[in-house]
C-alpha cells in the first residue's frame, strides 16, 4: 500500500448505532454497533455518514457520527 507525500493521511472512522436515550451518545447495545469504516480523509468520510444517516432517517434512536481518528493517533493534527 503505497501513500501519496503530497496529501496528509487523517484517518476518521464511521459508526453507529441506536442510542440510549437522545440526550447523551451513549449506545443501547454495543455488539448490535455498525462500524461502517475508516477513511482517509474528512470528505470521504462525511460521503458515508451522510449515506447512513439517511438509510436511518426514520428511526429516531439511530445516529452516526464521525470519529477523528487522526486526533487521537497524532495530537499535533487536532487543528485539522
Amino acid at each position: 500500500m503505497s501513500t501519496s507525500h503530497d496529501t496528509k493521511q487523517l484517518l476518521h472512522l464511521v459508526i453507529g448505532g441506536e442510542l440510549s436515550s437522545l440526550d447523551g451518545v451513549e449506545f443501547k447495545d454495543l455488539s448490535k454497533l455498525d462500524i461502517v469504516g475508516v477513511y482517509p480523509n474528512y470528505a470521504a468520510a462525511h460521503t458515508a455518514w451522510k449515506a447512513k444517516a439517511q438509510q436511518t432517517v426514520d428511526q429516531a434512536q439511530t445516529r452516526y457520527f464521525v470519529v477523528h481518528l487522526h486526533r487521537l493517533l497524532d495530537p499535533s493534527t487536532a487543528q485539522n
